[in-house]
């Protein structure tokens, strides 16, 4: 596939609104796709940043993932940018390792006592 037709073909993922609305109809906020995108990709970079990689939105719904000594991979959702974070660290990474979990509720505690 030319890499035009992945970008205006990229695959729907069952985390995205626009995959299936009427799971997220009741939602109060005003929601858009940019929105969902950008809420997304913060939380993802919390997440990302404890295995030295970050994540940003890109085009047509396609994010860049980077690594910290500048590798980089193109994912089309959710779905795909796990075994691209492991192909870029080359390890396995496992989103609810203890450690992990550990240092995100320490951030949550920080950001709560500072907020």
């Amino acid at each position: 596939m030319c890499s035009l037709c992945g970008i205006l073909g990229g695959r729907g993922h069952w985390t995205e609104s626009a995959s299936s609305p009427e799971v997220f109809a009741a939602r109060a906020e005003i929601h858009t796709p940019a929105r969902e995108r950008q809420q997304r990709t913060r939380v993802l970079n919390v997440v990302l940043a404890h295995y030295g990689l970050s994540v940003a939105d890109w085009t047509a719904g396609k994010s860049v993932l980077r690594s910290a000594t500048g590798r980089t991979a193109l994912v089309d959702n959710v779905g795909e940018l796990w075994p691209a974070a492991e192909r870029l660290t080359g390890r396995t990474l496992d989103p609810l390792d203890p450690t992990l979990l550990s240092a995100l509720a320490a951030r949550g505690t920080r950001h709560e006592r500072d907020g």
